[in-house]
């Protein structure tokens, strides 16, 4: 590799801890209660609303590429700005050209699948564990984008054009997470840890997880942000922003200070040999 892609780093992304999910959701609601309430409330409309949201996430990224470690403030609020333009990407692309939700979450779906094949094509790994290089930085956060793109199509799909509703919508992609968890602790339990045959099961179940989530928070938000009329519990899209930013807020603080979901440098090196062959 060229000394830019080669540059070794502490680990860039935190732990899965229970905070990383739970924050994770918190930014998928974000995601989508801002970008409505960009796009509707202050009539910025779609297309500047995306120039404005994706300059912002422009810098963040800037700023996360340049540290050569887990910065939580900076970590989430470029997961958070990701998310806004995600779903900005798959409103456009319906609201503005006229895409089927049908077509943008196949297509999607076949993009994240290429991003993933060009990942582990290049690095051997799609392990979170591993993020210590510039390239691999970059291939982590071009999956996260198209995490996010293909979690607001499949939401939308799922919640409007088949008019499942925001509540039940969010509770079918619950226990789809739930599912893919208790198939990954069965399998876990069967299978010996020291195998490093068998780790790549932790990696599948990571990302199915992480894609999920995303039409999650987007349907718990739209339920709280529609009007009743509309399916939802009418409390607005300015009002569910601020209550989740705060909370996301809290708990980046607490990270901040614990560092409780830092991942170390240590464990990082002792996985990656398994990752790499498995």
């Amino acid at each position: 590799m060229t000394a830019p892609t080669a540059r070794q780093m502490l680990n860039k992304v935190p732990e899965v801890t229970l905070y990383f999910w739970v924050i994770k959701v918190l930014c998928t609601t974000v995601g989508e209660t801002f970008a409505d309430n960009l796009n509707q409330k202050l009539n910025l409309g779609l297309t500047n609303t995306t120039y404005v949201m994706g300059a912002a996430l422009l810098a963040a990224l800037a700023y996360q590429f340049r540290a050569r470690r887990y910065i939580p403030g900076v970590y989430w609020l470029t997961v958070v700005l990701i998310s806004v333009v995600g779903t900005l990407i798959t409103d456009n692309l319906t609201d503005n050209f006229g895409v089927s939700l049908v077509t943008t979450t196949v297509g999607f779906s076949l993009v994240l699948a290429l991003v993933f094949a060009g990942w582990y094509a290049t690095e051997k790994t799609l392990s979170i564990h591993s993020i210590t290089t510039t390239r691999r930085e970059a291939w982590y956060w071009l999956a996260i984008l198209f995490t996010f793109a293909l979690g607001t199509a499949a939401g939308d799909l799922t919640a409007e054009k088949l008019n499942v509703g925001y509540w039940k919508s969010a509770l079918l992609f619950a226990g789809l997470i739930a599912v893919i968890t208790a198939v990954h602790y069965a399998l876990k339990a069967r299978l010996n840890a020291s195998d490093a045959r068998h780790t790549s099961n932790a990696v599948l179940a990571f990302w199915l997880a992480y894609i999920l989530t995303r039409p999650l928070g987007a349907s718990i938000g739209d339920h709280l942000s529609q009007p009743t009329k509309d399916g939802g519990l009418g409390l607005g899209t300015v009002v569910t922003s601020i209550v989740f930013l705060a909370a996301i807020l809290v708990l980046v603080v607490y990270l901040s200070v614990t560092k409780v979901d830092r991942i170390r440098d240590d464990d990082a090196a002792e996985l990656e040999p398994a990752y790499r062959r498995s």
